[in-house]
């Protein structure tokens, strides 16, 4: 039994934190995983620059309740449902992801959770599970599923290279030059014939 793993941002939805820098016109809040393949040094450094600037948690949920999916992401989901399972892998948080759900139909996702004091300040945040994305895959091929797995950032290299088959989408120049063996996509119908080709 097959089931795909997609990673959320950059391949479903835009990237939340260049979404918060274009809105509060600072451009340090841009730097994602795409940048940074430490996500624990990349999570300390925004909320270093949230402590900084004195934003909370509901400044950066107003963004994100404004955001939409990427043009042509939820056809592609609908598509790709109707035959197959699939799963949103994502390194985002609860407090994050269920607006985007929501304009999505409610797939299912597996993500993170952020540790937010009584005033709205975001203080840390707490993995789902260690390597959350890689480790749910061979959970997953435990159970009995081939899986096919796809992002756009260092932290789905390895979800996608412990998959049956694995795909990159909207990556950077830098990233698909370092793993020229995965194929690289950018528009969803030409992802969607490789992810179908792979079923």
């Amino acid at each position: 039994m097959n089931i795909v793993c997609l990673d959320l941002e950059g391949v479903l939805v835009p990237e939340i934190w260049i979404a918060f820098a274009e809105r509060t016109g600072i451009p340090e809040f841009r730097r994602t995983t795409r940048d940074e393949p430490d996500y624990d040094r990349l999570m300390h450094y925004r909320i270093d620059l949230l402590d900084r600037h004195g934003f909370r948690l509901a400044q950066i949920q107003e963004v994100i309740g404004a955001m939409r999916p990427l043009i042509g992401a939820e056809e592609f989901l609908d598509q790709l449902r109707e035959r197959t399972q699939v799963l949103i892998l994502s390194d985002t948080f609860d407090q994050f992801s269920r607006p985007l759900m929501k304009k999505l139909n409610w797939p299912a996702i597996f993500c993170n959770s952020l540790e937010v004091s009584p005033d709205g300040r975001i203080t840390g945040y707490k993995m789902r599970c260690p390597q959350s994305k890689l480790t749910t895959v061979r959970a997953l091929q435990s159970c009995g599923f081939d899986t096919i797995a796809a992002g756009d950032s260092y932290n789905d290299l390895g979800m996608i290279r412990a998959s049956k088959a694995g795909f990159l989408f909207r990556s950077t120049e830098a990233i698909k030059a370092d793993n020229p063996d995965i194929p690289a996509f950018e528009t969803y119908d030409d992802f969607l014939k490789a992810i179908f080709a792979a079923l």
